[in-house]
Formats: structure tokens, C-alpha cells, sequence
């Protein structure tokens, strides 16, 4: 029979080796979740010397690949209904090239959500967020670039449609896409005595060039 002097009151013992292993892996967490703590206050706290000077690291740790919302509650709710539609440009083996008709991605989100009493989060807000992050990264005058992270938005934009449309329509390639924005705001309600908003607000974007590159990774 073993002595129970040989183990402690507290139970099992741990070699040398693994409380070794087990120090480092809790200095290794506490460290990095110091660091993702202290990057994600220096991003919501006010600009400072730390934080202009490191601006680059902690939009790194912010920002790993898309846009981000770290805010809690949301005092300005929605107040425009925005329907995104997308249509494509097909070429035959031919070479004739035909402009086929819209396709409604939203409104389909939209169908896909009514009635169901589990809606999937990428049906209400996929699409959404990424017309805010292609919005908040272009000027509504003549689409032109105004961050760096413009390129990106495309991109998302872009391959969100793909992946949905497919490579081809009726057998033929796929050449072009584009897109089209209809912005209409809510009406204020009848008893409060504002006036009703102005019509929809339709916006168009350029034609842009589909390649084997933006299907990569989309099955």
C-alpha cells in the first residue's frame, strides 16, 4: 500500500517539466491578451502619443483582415431601407458578349430571413457590412479611393456577389460585374408631423473585370 506521504493533500504532482510548460503557457496567454487589451483601448480611447505612434501595430490587431465594430450600443439606428442589386456581363465561346438582367441580392437576404425563426447571421448582415465597409471607403461622386483599405471593399464586395451568382449564366463566362445601390429612408411616423422623406436614392457603380483570382478560395 502507498504512503499517503507520498502525495500531497491537494492531489496530483506535477513534474518539473510541466510546471515548466504550464508557466510558460500562462505567461504566454496573460501577454497576449494584455496585448490585445491594450491595442483595443488605444484604438477606442482618445489619439494620443502611443497611439499615433503605433497606429500601424494596433489597426494590425484591430483590423486582421476586415472592418470591425467595436461599439456597445447604438444611439443612431438604421433610418434608410438600402437594397443592393448586381448584374453581370457574360461573353459566349463566340466571343459575343450579352449585359444579363439585375439579380436582387438583398432582396433575396430578405426572403431568406422572413418566416424563419432562426435567420442565419450571414443572411442579415453579410451583405450589409460589407456595402458600409465599401461605402465608408469610396466617394459617392465618382467612386474613386478614399483610404487605403479601399481595394479590399471591392474585393469583398465583389466575391460576396460571385459566390453567389457562380462562374457562369446559361454556360457563359462570367466577364464583368457591377453593382447598383437603392437608398430609400424610412418615413417618420404619421402622428409626427415631419415631412416625408425625398424618393429613393439610386446609385450605380463602374463595371469591374471578374477573373479566375476572384473565385479563389470560394469552392
Amino acid at each position: 500500500m502507498a504512503d499517503s506521504t507520498d502525495t500531497p493533500a491537494g492531489g496530483r504532482v506535477w513534474s518539473r517539466p510541466a510546471q515548466l510548460v504550464l508557466g510558460l503557457a500562462a505567461v504566454v496567454l496573460l501577454t497576449g491578451t494584455g496585448l490585445f487589451l491594450g491595442a483595443v483601448f488605444l484604438h477606442v480611447a482618445p489619439a494620443n502619443t502611443v497611439s499615433r505612434q503605433y497606429r500601424e501595430q494596433i489597426d494590425g490587431v484591430v483590423y486582421p483582415e476586415f472592418e470591425q465594430n467595436w461599439k456597445l450600443f447604438a444611439p443612431n439606428p438604421l433610418q434608410q431601407n438600402v437594397g443592393l442589386d448586381a448584374r453581370v456581363r457574360t461573353v459566349a465561346d463566340g466571343g459575343a458578349t450579352e449585359t444579363r438582367d439585375w439579380l436582387g441580392l438583398t432582396a433575396r437576404d430578405i426572403a431568406a430571413i422572413r418566416g424563419n425563426p432562426a435567420p442565419s447571421h450571414v443572411d442579415q448582415n453579410l451583405l450589409r457590412r460589407a456595402w458600409d465597409f465599401y461605402d465608408g471607403s469610396h466617394n459617392p461622386q465618382d467612386e474613386t479611393l478614399t483610404n487605403s483599405r479601399g481595394k479590399l471593399a471591392e474585393e469583398y464586395l465583389k466575391r460576396i456577389a460571385l459566390q453567389r451568382i457562380g462562374r457562369s449564366v446559361d454556360g457563359e463566362r462570367i466577364l464583368e460585374i457591377q453593382f447598383r445601390v437603392t437608398s430609400a429612408t424610412v418615413p417618420p411616423p404619421s402622428w409626427s408631423g415631419e415631412a416625408p422623406p425625398p424618393g429613393p436614392k439610386v446609385r450605380e457603380l463602374p463595371w469591374w473585370p471578374v477573373d479566375d483570382e476572384d473565385y479563389r478560395g470560394l469552392g
